[in-house]
């Protein structure tokens, strides 16, 4: 996954990341960290320096890995970075799962936040009719409409059509059309006058909605409150624009050298990109 990188660029970046984190090295952290573009690279390659500092922070500190993926798609990266204890926020904030080896499965669903999503998937089948649905339940199940299947689901979509989906009990909603750009998207979103939930648009025509006022961060502050852990002692790291409420929310939000500039805007430090191990800096610095 690294690319060549000068001595003095990876030095300037430390320089960088240094001036908003020190003093933390030697407290009691929580660690917020998005996955893809963040832990693993786009083609789900984990480097090894990542894999081995991510297991150190994960003993040291309260590591929570926050995704956008679904608790299905989640496990397989805990398992892959050998994380055995520790939280996991997924789809955007909607589930909380707590790991610990000697629970069932190796992991327990702590919270969830659940909504109906029937009024806004009636909306927005007025102005993107050729759209594709997908509801993700509470158990962490998915229903899709025809032709709809996504990795960052973890479990084979059952079909079902939209007035179905409709009338389900959803954490999380996808939506997707792929004739239209991410700015043509974000038009017709914005045009249809959808309300009621949140809503992140990602790096494609792509629509997450979750229950009002659900996100990563506000999963990572009620994981914070009950762990009683100083809001100061607070790190996030990601790359997207569903993560720049984690990046807002955290003591320190750091963005990673990918990231969209209006992402790097909310944040208080840039990192170097996936492909130059920038989270590896992030927890270096950490770890002292």
């Amino acid at each position: 996954m690294t690319t060549q990188t000068s001595t003095t660029d990876r030095d300037a970046t430390r320089a960088r990341l240094q001036e908003h984190l020190t003093g933390l090295s030697g407290q009691n952290l929580l660690i917020g960290l998005d996955v893809d573009g963040t832990l693993v690279d786009h083609d789900g390659v984990m480097s090894p320096e990542m894999h081995d500092i991510l297991q150190q922070a994960a003993e040291a500190h309260t590591v929570v890995i926050a995704t956008g993926r679904s608790l299905g798609a989640t496990l397989p990266i805990v398992e892959a970075a050998g994380i055995t204890r520790g939280y996991a926020v997924c789809s955007n904030g909607a589930v909380t799962v707590q790991m610990d080896p000697e629970l069932e499965g190796g992991h327990r669903i702590v919270d969830t936040r659940s909504f109906q999503p029937g009024h806004a998937l009636r909306t927005l089948r007025e102005v993107a009719p050729d759209a594709h649905y997908a509801v993700e339940m509470v158990d962490g199940s998915f229903r899709s409409t025809t032709g709809f299947q996504d990795a960052s689901f973890g479990v084979q979509a059952i079909e079902s059509d939209l007035d179905q989906l409709m009338e389900l009990e959803a954490v999380r909603v996808v939506v997707h059309v792929p004739d239209l750009s991410p700015q043509e998207f974000s038009k017709v979103i914005a045009e249809s006058g959808v309300h009621g939930v949140e809503y992140s648009i990602g790096w494609t025509a792509w629509l997450d909605m979750a229950a009002p006022g659900i996100s990563k961060a506000s999963a990572l502050e009620a994981l914070r409150g009950r762990l009683e852990i100083d809001s100061a002692n607070t790190v996030a790291v990601g790359d997207g624009f569903n993560d720049v409420e984690m990046l807002t929310w955290a003591g320190v939000g750091v963005a990673m050298g990918q990231a969209p500039q209006g992402v790097k805007d909310v944040a208080d430090a840039v990192t170097d990109s996936i492909y130059e191990d920038g989270t590896v800096l992030v927890l270096e610095q950490l770890l002292g």
